[in-house]
């Protein structure tokens, strides 16, 4: 699989979220509709999960969200929080691409500041 992309890039998005989330940070995935990159995970984690499958969800989760609350009084999409048994994940998409990432515990402030950060960074790939 040819890498989605560039090295600057991924390593931007790491960088990113390893300064809003720190140590709780488990896994970074940046995905398309079509290609997907773990960009990150945590050394105490094993590489077992079907991202393939994650990102199917993810990405038409994300349309669905999109499409079911467009035009609501709650305004305009921003981000997705899951809540698992052993920690989050958080989503961030536009209509092109998106990421997620898998942490432990974090507050809503927390998860906010990250998904404002990672959202920034997929808006700079638009420019």
């Amino acid at each position: 699989m040819t890498a989605p992309l560039s090295d600057d890039a991924a390593n931007r998005f790491v960088t990113v979220a390893r300064t809003a989330l720190g140590d709780s940070l488990r896994s970074l995935t940046f995905f398309t509709r079509t290609d997907y990159e773990q960009l990150y995970l945590r050394d105490d984690l094993e590489q077992d999960a079907d991202l393939s499958s994650f990102i199917g969800h993810e990405w038409q989760a994300f349309q669905l969200t999109q499409d079911t609350y467009k035009g609501s009084e709650l305004g305009e999409y921003q981000y997705t929080v899951r809540s698992f048994e052993n920690g989050f994940l958080l989503r961030v998409a536009t209509e092109r691409d998106g990421v997620f990432v898998t942490t432990d515990g974090l507050t809503v402030t927390q998860f906010d500041e990250a998904a404002s950060a990672l959202e920034s960074v997929l808006e700079d790939r638009r420019d």
